[in-house]
C-alpha cells in the first residue's frame, strides 16, 4: 500500500509530499519498488527501525530496490534545491545514490531516532515532522541566489523545453549556472530539464485517451526513437507498457 500526505502549508515550496509504503501481509517473495527519476531528494526510514534513516539524492535514471517480504517505510520527498537550501549540503555529493541521514544531517536523523516509535501512525509522524521542519525554518535562513531561481523557474515555465544556451539568460554565465544547478539540484541544466520534460510526460499519459502515437511531440520529442530511450531510461520500462498499467 502507498500513500502521501501533504506537508503543512508553510512548507509547501520545499516539501513535495511525505509517502508511506508498507505491506498489509507477509508477501510470498521479495519486493521490487521502482524509483521514477522525479528531481526530487528523498528521506526515508523503516519505521520498525527509525534508527536508521537514509537520504537518496538526484538520479538521472530509474532506480529499482529490492526490500523484504514485509516492511512499512516512511518518507519525505523533498522538492528541486530544497533539501541543499535547508540544511546547506551541496546536492551533487548525494546524486545517483543514497547515504545515512547521520552523516548528512545529524539533527534530522536523531530527530526521526528518537521522536518516532513504531507503533506511530502515518499521521502522528507527519504531523511531527511538520513541527521540525517549521521550527527548523523559524531560525534557518533559506534562500537561494535569485538569478539561479530566475533559471529554474523558466525552466519550469517551459516544461523543460528550451534551449539551454539561449533560453536561460538571467545575468549570468553558463558555467555559473552549471555550477549552480549543481549545487542546488545535483545535476547539469541539460539533465535537470531532460527530467522535467519527462514529468510533463507522465502527466500528459494519464490524461484519458492519450496516444502514445503522439505523446511524445506534445512532450517536445521530435524523434520517436529518442523518446522511448529516454522513458525507459527514467521510468525503468517503455511507453507503450506504461500505458497499459
Amino acid at each position: 500500500m502507498y500513500k502521501e500526505l501533504l506537508p503543512d502549508f508553510r512548507l509547501k515550496d520545499l516539501i513535495y509530499c511525505y509517502w508511506e509504503l508498507k505491506t498489509t501481509q507477509k508477501l510470498s517473495e521479495a519486493y521490487t519498488y521502482n524509483v521514477v527519476a522525479d528531481g526530487c531528494i528523498d528521506v526515508f526510514f523503516e519505521l520498525n527501525n527509525p534508527q536508521n534513516s537514509y537520504v537518496m539524492g538526484f538520479s538521472n535514471s530509474n532506480t529499482e530496490f529490492s526490500i523484504d517480504k514485509r516492511f512499512h517505510y516512511i518518507g519525505i520527498r523533498f522538492l528541486p534545491t530544497a533539501f541543499t537550501r535547508l540544511f546547506n549540503v551541496r546536492a551533487t555529493e548525494l546524486s545517483s545514490r543514497f547515504e545515512s541521514l547521520y552523516d548528512v544531517v545529524p539533527a534530522l536523523s536523531k530527530f526521526i531516532s528518537f521522536k518516532i516509535k513504531d507503533n506511530s501512525t502515518f499521521e502522528q509522524i507527519t504531523s511531527l515532522l511538520n513541527d521540525f521542519f517549521c521550527n527548523y525554518l523559524s531560525i534557518h535562513d533559506v534562500d537561494a541566489d535569485k538569478r539561479f531561481f530566475n533559471a529554474l523557474l523558466i525552466t519550469l515555465k517551459y516544461k523543460g523545453n528550451l534551449n539551454v544556451e539561449t533560453g536561460l539568460d538571467t545575468g549570468v554565465s553558463l558555467r555559473q549556472l552549471r555550477r549552480m544547478f549543481e549545487h542546488y539540484i545535483g545535476t547539469n541544466v541539460k539533465t535537470f530539464c531532460k527530467v522535467v520534460r519527462f514529468q510533463n510526460l507522465l502527466n500528459l499519459s494519464q490524461q484519458e485517451g492519450s496516444d502514445i502515437n503522439k505523446l511524445f511531440y506534445d512532450a517536445g520529442y521530435y524523434d520517436q526513437a529518442h523518446f522511448i530511450k529516454d522513458f525507459k531510461n527514467l521510468y525503468g520500462i517503455t511507453p507503450g507498457k506504461s500505458l497499459q498499467k
